[in-house]
Order: structure tokens, then sequence, then C-alpha cells
């Protein structure tokens, strides 16, 4: 018989086809019906589906008496009750390095349309104007590139950046281990040395609001912020003050603290690049991660050790 698996998560018709063919499946991809199937369901679901926006708490966890296998299908995992799931013998996995290249590829897309003002000269030539009546941009290749958190994701930017000729910086809570870029003990004095500084840190409290005033004032009227990790990093209040007073050049956003709702605060700012949290979703980041939730839960379920636990 199948263990049943909780998705908590949207999923398009071939990653749910393949996720049914290992469990069964209650789909509960919304708020309703996550509470109605954890309370009709509860008693026999043995694996959780989730992601680290979508989360899975400590109240859900009790209703689950028999839960022993949780997967956060990306990298995230900032909303999982884990100190409580792991006093329960719960194994905990992730995604980590099914999207990295997706997401550093958008960091890179947001970098280049927020720096070279691609979204606005898109509307100038709809509108019919031309480039001599159009402010010049600046480079990104020559540049210095800043990077809060070089893990996997942060790694990969790095070598994109190396692409583009660029001068690389990082911050971390220690340097790592390895690298031969240059390290920043201090966020403030990365954000004062670099042209554009790229967020990839992970969410959680430890980081909430971890670019402020302080960092974006370090920044410089002439740097550049880009955020792929998650939208409790940066300040928004902040952030849009900064931007409206020309603290610092433009942003791009990924992510942003009122998910999925935009950031009304900068909606109307010239300045600013957004979309709507797909950094890390592309047809082979998807596969990626659906495979690789599959065999973490086939290795777990025949008592073997997991590939990619928390």
């Amino acid at each position: 018989m199948k263990p049943s698996l909780l998705v908590l998560i949207p999923l398009n018709d071939a990653s749910r086809a393949n996720v049914e063919a290992a469990f069964e499946v209650v789909y509960a991809p919304d708020a309703a019906g996550r509470a109605a199937a954890i309370a009709q369901r509860g008693d026999a679901i043995r694996a959780v589906l989730t992601n680290g926006t979508t989360g899975l708490t400590a109240a859900e966890i009790d209703r689950m008496p028999q839960l022993e296998f949780v997967s956060a299908l990306g990298a995230g995992f900032e909303n999982l009750a884990i100190d409580h799931a792991r006093a329960r013998d719960i194994v905990l996995v992730n995604g980590a390095g099914t999207n990295d290249h997706c997401v550093a590829d958008h960091a890179f897309a947001l970098l280049l349309a927020v720096v070279r003002d691609v979204p606005q000269l898109d509307q100038a030539t709809r509108a019919g104007a031309w480039r001599d009546t159009l402010p010049m941009r600046p480079n990104v290749s020559g540049k210095r590139l800043g990077i809060v958190g070089l893990g996997n994701i942060g790694e990969k930017v790095a070598r994109r950046g190396a692409g583009f000729d660029m001068e690389i910086g990082y911050h971390n809570r220690k340097p790592r281990e390895g690298s031969a870029l240059r390290y920043f003990d201090s966020l403030e004095g990365l954000a004062r040395w670099c042209d554009f500084l790229v967020v990839a840190t992970p969410g959680g409290a430890g980081t909430r609001h971890l670019i402020g005033k302080t960092v974006l004032e370090a920044l410089g009227a002439d740097g550049f912020v880009v955020n792929v990790s998650r939208g409790s990093v940066v300040d928004t209040a902040a952030l849009a003050e900064a931007l409206a007073a020309g603290v610092i050049a433009g942003a791009a956003l990924d992510v942003y603290e009122s998910e999925p709702h935009p950031p009304e605060a900068l909606l109307a700012l010239r300045n600013v690049v957004l979309t709507p949290h797909v950094g890390g979703r592309s047809p082979e980041a998807i596969t990626a991660s659906v495979d690789n939730f599959l065999a973490n839960a086939s290795r777990h379920f025949a008592g073997d050790a997991v590939l990619t636990p928390i």
C-alpha cells in the first residue's frame, strides 16, 4: 500500500502524476483545503510536501500522529516548525541544489533589467521614443558585485559575475571555506565597496530586515540592490524611502514582504523592477525538485539515508 502524502503546494499535471505514482496523495494547495484535509485525513498522513513559504506549523504536525517525513520542495524551509518536527523524530529534507541555476539566472536578469533600465526602455520604445531623448545607463560589466550569502545560489551568481568581468566580494557569517573571493565581515562594508548588491541569503528570523536603512545608505546613490532570497530580508519601508529619495539608484526584487500581494510602497516608483517570486521556477527546475523529492522519499520509506537532509 502506498503511503499517504499531503501536498500543500500547487503542482503541474506532470509533477502531480509522478507523485501520485508513488503516494496516495491528498492534494490541498490552498488554505481552506489544507485545513479540511488535515482535519479529515490527518490521522493517516505519513508524509508532507510543502515549501519554505507555505511551511508547516507545529499545530499541524500535532494533528498528524503518523507523520514521519516532511519535504520542502525548494531550498528554503523558514516556515517549517523544524524543532517541533525533530522532537517527533520526523525526517526533514529540502530541494537544495535543484533550482540554484534558475535562481542565479533570474538574479542576473533582474540586475541587467534594472541597471540597463530595460522595462522603461521597452515602454518608451513602444511610445515612439528614440535613444537621443533617453538617459544613458551604466554598464554592468566591469563593476563590483557584492553577494549577501555565498551559498549554492550565491556561488553561482558569483560565477555569472565573473563572466561579466566583475570584481566580486561577499558577506557571510563566516568566510566560505575554499573560496578565493573577497570576504567582508561587515555587511555595511560590503555595501560601501560594491556597485551592485545581490541578496541570496536564507530567510527566517535571523535575517529579517538585514537589508535596511544603514546598508542602503552604505550602498549609495549609484548602487543597486537585487533580492532573490526571501522578502523578509529587505525592509520594504526603508527601501521605498531610499529609492524615492535617491539614496540608491534602483532595486530589483523577485521576493517581497507582502507576498503574494505586490509591495504597494514600491509600485509607483520608476527605479524598481518586480517579478512575482518566480526566480526558482522553470520546467527544468521544477522537474529536478520533484525528482529530488521522490528520491528522498523513496530512500526514507526504504529505510535508507536521505540525500538532502535539513
